[in-house]
């Protein structure tokens, strides 16, 4: 089940918040997209403006598309978020693949033995310990580190042409914010990648999982861009099932911005904006590969970077209290200025209890 040479890709980023206008999906069956605007199945969109908060007793919102806050400055901790939801300081990423081991050092041949006993076999390793090892060439990955056990579901993308629809609803109409469009045309699977492609005009793509839609588990998926434009932001993003949720949320576990050396990770937990949410940022080059993973427990939120803790908010009141789903995006943020094509590319989709 290991697969893929890398590939460089390019990639636009986005994040949601929690309440736009989202484009329609291929009307797929299944549950809708994430950020879909209704049950006619939209794309989820990420939008800049964030609905108002809900009072306590006001019924769950249904969320037309996540919104994004990759295009305004993340706001500090205000009075209304908990002293609690403040993330953990950053921690540097670890190296993205262990070394080879150096040969050892040759025999001379007068102190070598006239006859070598033969090697004994490996040990077999069970098939569900086989599924959460580390990849060879596939970089430090916090399932490894970690012990999550054995992949529950996700795609290798191992098909060629369309992402499999079995496993993804892919969005089809207007872009974040009603810039651009989602097109099913900008996505490709071949060579154990699945590749999304923005073009000039704005017209990018996203899609969004029909598999793992659950409340607590572990995401990790390995991803990569070319050098980007600015314009054009990647994201992996949980997106509440059935686009509902009281408190608005969302989990954008990367992030790309405007600021292409650094990739963000944002906890949205209440409706309302930058001012309702927890994130950190890192340094990282996305055109290389990188592991993102998140693990959602009764305990807290926490981020992951090639293996590394680089977020935490263990304050209850942020909880995400509906299951979620994974999207991958490459939304387009135009500024007015010239946009060059930009390709954002998934080695693979993993996800454990």
């Amino acid at each position: 089940m290991f697969k893929k040479i890398a590939i460089t890709l390019t990639m636009g980023a986005l994040s949601l918040t929690g309440c736009s206008i989202a484009p329609a999906t291929d009307g797929a069956a299944g549950p809708p997209a994430a950020g879909h605007a209704s049950a006619s199945a939209t794309a989820p969109a990420k939008s800049a403006t964030a609905a108002a908060k809900p009072a306590a007793t006001t019924p769950a919102p249904t969320q037309t598309a996540p919104a994004t806050d990759a295009d305004v400055a993340p706001g500090a901790a205000t009075a209304d978020a908990p002293a609690a939801s403040a993330t953990v300081p950053d921690a540097a990423p670890a190296a993205s693949a262990p070394a080879v081991g150096a040969p050892a050092a040759a025999v001379p041949a007068a102190a070598a033995p006239a006859v070598v006993p033969a090697a004994p076999a490996p040990a077999v390793v069970p098939a569900a310990n086989q599924a959460a090892a580390a990849t060879p060439g596939r970089g430090t990955q916090a399932a490894t580190n970690f012990g999550w056990g054995p992949v529950l579901a996700g795609d290798e993308f191992s098909n060629t042409g369309a992402p499999d629809p079995a496993k993804w609803s892919v969005f089809k109409g207007a872009g974040h914010s009603g810039k651009g469009v989602r097109s099913p045309q900008a996505w490709s699977v071949a060579n154990g990648l699945a590749t999304v492609n923005g073009d000039a005009a704005g017209t990018t793509g996203g899609m969004s999982a029909k598999f793992a839609q659950q409340k607590y588990g572990r995401w990790e998926t390995r991803m990569k861009t070319n050098a980007r434009d600015p314009q054009y932001h990647p994201v992996l993003i949980l997106w509440p099932n059935n686009n509902t949720s009281a408190n608005c949320a969302e989990i954008d576990y990367a992030e790309g911005s405007t600021d292409t050396a650094m990739m963000k990770f944002f906890l949205h937990y209440a409706c309302g904006g930058k001012d309702f949410q927890t994130y950190a940022a890192k340094p990282v080059d996305s055109t290389q590969w990188h592991n993102y993973a998140v693990e959602w427990t009764p305990a807290g939120i926490t981020g992951y970077l090639d293996g590394v803790k680089t977020f935490s908010d263990t304050n209850p009141a942020h909880q995400p209290t509906v299951g979620m789903h994974q999207t991958l995006q490459l939304d387009w943020f135009p500024d007015g200025s010239a946009t060059t094509a930009s390709q954002m590319q998934v080695d693979w989709v993993r996800v454990y209890k």
